[in-house]
């Protein structure tokens, strides 16, 4: 699993890296469909191998059968959900139908977290080992979060390669931790921006995934990896 997620980053962050000087050559759609490409299947790869193994490895604690601790997984996974998704916005662009583009974003859940995506992946990775408590759960758990956290530092330093000072005014008025910039007075919420398609789709999803998880898992048994 070590040497799925590593593969995953390397093939991931490095195409990031190359954006830029890529774009410039072969353009912003190719581009986007060469990266989708790579990481698309490479995520399902992660996947379908974390359902087929999720209870290898040593049982460090059983919860499951304490009460309110299913609700309470089940909240922490579409809370995830709701910050491991709003890179999926411009889905038009996600897509290649429009040009894809790199924004510097700074409404919406961005007011309250600069990387949504490390913190639902930490959330997700809590809820999870919680639930599963192997210590194959657990170590995918924390690989996937120093991953995230290294995507933090990848993801500033080409937002500033991009956008220099510009970035650095964004940065200076948001934060990695969730609502710390608000706490301190850098940032203000305003909640007319989560009112639009984007969430309302990010809601929906959750809801799906919810009803199509057995179903994915019961899908990966068939591979046999």
């Amino acid at each position: 699993m070590m040497g799925l997620i590593l593969t995953f980053a390397i093939a991931h962050s490095g195409l990031a890296s190359l954006r830029m000087a890529a774009e410039a050559k072969i353009g912003a759609r190719l581009y986007r469909v060469i990266f989708a490409l790579v990481s698309i299947p490479l995520a399902v790869v992660l996947l379908i191998y974390f359902f087929n193994h999720r209870y290898d490895g040593v049982q460090l604690w059983n919860v499951q059968g304490i009460s309110g601790v299913n609700e309470f997984v089940l909240v922490l996974s579409a809370i995830s959900f709701l910050f491991l998704y709003p890179a999926t916005f411009n889905l038009t662009e996600v897509a290649a139908i429009k040009k894809p583009e790199v924004h510097l974003f700074e409404t919406g859940i961005t007011r309250i977290c600069r990387h949504p995506q490390m913190i639902g992946q930490c959330l997700w990775g809590i809820a999870h080992a919680l639930w599963l408590g192997t210590s194959f759960t657990v170590t995918t758990a924390i690989a996937l979060v120093i991953y995230h956290l290294f995507a933090v530092w990848h993801g500033d330093r080409r937002l500033f390669k991009r956008y220099g000072d510009a970035f650095l005014a964004v940065k200076a008025r948001t934060s990695i931790l969730p609502f710390v910039a608000i706490a301190q007075g850098r940032q203000q919420l305003v909640f007319s921006e989560f009112v639009r398609p984007a969430y309302i789709g990010v809601a929906i999803t959750v809801v799906l995934f919810r009803w199509l998880h057995p179903i994915a898992i019961g899908a990966a048994a068939n591979v046999n990896w």
